[in-house]
């Protein structure tokens, strides 16, 4: 009996052997995991922001809005940060620390068995040994999960169904329009804003931006129901900046160069002087002009 009890510590301590490097490694790799999961959100939200840097170059969207937004997704990634940043550095394990856990484990090993021997029974004493052991060896290395695109996908679709037993939440409705819109699922974006803007019909915003989702899901065209919203937008805020630039972008596409004209520079008028959006706008003016001149020349030589 001593000699097969002998066998069994032996053989735990080959387990820890083996059970112990990778624990004391688990710090190291949890670490390199949270780093790269961090510049992995960083680079997400890096994206967004430059999305959203060229909707304001363009005119889609006013200075206003694009601080907003901006302040947004700047909010999102610090709280992504935050929520994976270790609590702790990772430290090396020098050979000193190394080999007192090898010590620890392989001493709570022989006390285990030797404690056994005295009074343990085999369920119990087994029990105990492990526990102990497993408190040795320390947490489990199991990073935490991070947010993947399908979890994303998986609160969404949660909103979605939320929003069916309350389906009068304008706020609910909102973001879940613009979250598709961030998915690219144009056509279910436009199904939200036809709901949100149900419920209230007097905010341009969203009358603009269910004609941006229209239109996307419409091959990117404006004419036929976006244009419809365009014009719902400009009745409710002639200012509107998204609304402006919308109908500016159809009116040049259908060659109606003094109307697209009209729209770009009273969009001018609302971005900040010698600016790139105001620069931007400026070359679009300049182009609707040279068009309408090359137009007007065409008709006089018809």
């Amino acid at each position: 009996m001593i000699l097969f009890w002998l066998i069994c510590a032996a053989m735990l301590i080959v387990a820890l052997m083996f059970v112990l490097p990778p624990a004391l490694r688990a710090d190291a790799s949890k670490s390199k995991q949270d780093d790269a999961r961090r510049e992995a959100n960083i680079a997400v939200y890096r994206d967004q922001l430059a999305e959203l840097e060229a909707d304001l170059r363009n005119g889609i969207v006013s200075q206003e809005q694009y601080a907003q937004d901006r302040d947004d997704i700047e909010r999102r990634l610090l709280e992504d940060v935050g929520t994976n940043r270790p609590k702790t550095k990772a430290t090396k394990i020098d050979a000193t620390a190394r080999k007192h856990a090898y010590m620890v484990g392989i001493g709570l090993a022989l006390v285990a068995v030797i404690f056994y021997l005295k009074i343990g029974s085999p369920d119990g004493g087994m029990k105990e040994a492990l526990a102990k052991n497993a408190s040795a060896v320390g947490p489990s290395a199991e990073a935490p999960g991070e947010r993947t695109q399908a979890q994303i996908e998986a609160n969404v679709a949660a909103l979605a169904k939320k929003l069916q037993s309350n389906p009068a939440d304008v706020q609910g409705w909102t973001m879940l329009a613009r979250s598709y819109g961030q998915m690219e699922k144009y056509a279910e974006a436009a199904g939200a804003y036809a709901k949100v803007t149900e419920l209230k019909p007097n905010d341009a915003d969203l009358w603009a931006e269910y004609a941006f989702a229209s239109a996307m899901a419409n091959n990117r065209k404006l004419d036929g129901k976006p244009m419809e919203f365009v014009e719902r937008a400009l009745k409710l805020d002639p200012n509107n900046a998204k609304a402006l630039g919308l109908a500016a972008n159809a009116a040049f596409e259908a060659k109606d160069y003094p109307k697209a004209i009209d729209y770009w520079q009273r969009l001018l008028k609302q971005v900040p002087p010698n600016s790139e959006v105001a620069q931007t706008i400026a070359e679009r003016i300049n182009e609707a002009k040279t068009q309408s001149s090359h137009k007007e020349a065409q008709k006089a030589q018809d």
